[in-house]
């Protein structure tokens, strides 16, 4: 699990996911330089986890959504203090 959350695309995909449910694209353009095979993946283990529910929609064309679970919000939050952290003291990383 904690290697799942680590994961660049896997914390992003949270983060944008705390706004609410997003369709594969809007999360493409959200998430911008993610590749839609890593997008595919990455939504896949989140969903496999348990941290991310996929929704479809029988309509013409097809509509499905992407939202954090109950489990996802959770791991939301610990994400989005480590996130903040990150952009508190970026300038006293080293590179």
């Amino acid at each position: 699990m904690l290697d799942l959350l680590a994961n660049k695309w896997s914390a992003l995909a949270i983060g944008a996911l705390e706004a609410g449910p997003h369709r594969f694209g809007a999360l493409q353009r959200r998430l911008q330089g993610v590749s839609p095979k890593v997008l595919t993946q990455t939504l896949r283990r989140l969903e496999t986890t348990g941290l991310v529910s996929r929704t479809v929609y029988p309509e013409v064309p097809l509509h499905v959504e992407y939202e954090l679970t109950e489990l996802g919000r959770s791991a939301a939050v610990p994400l989005n203090a480590l996130r903040s952290w990150v952009e508190d003291h970026l300038h006293d990383l080293s590179h």
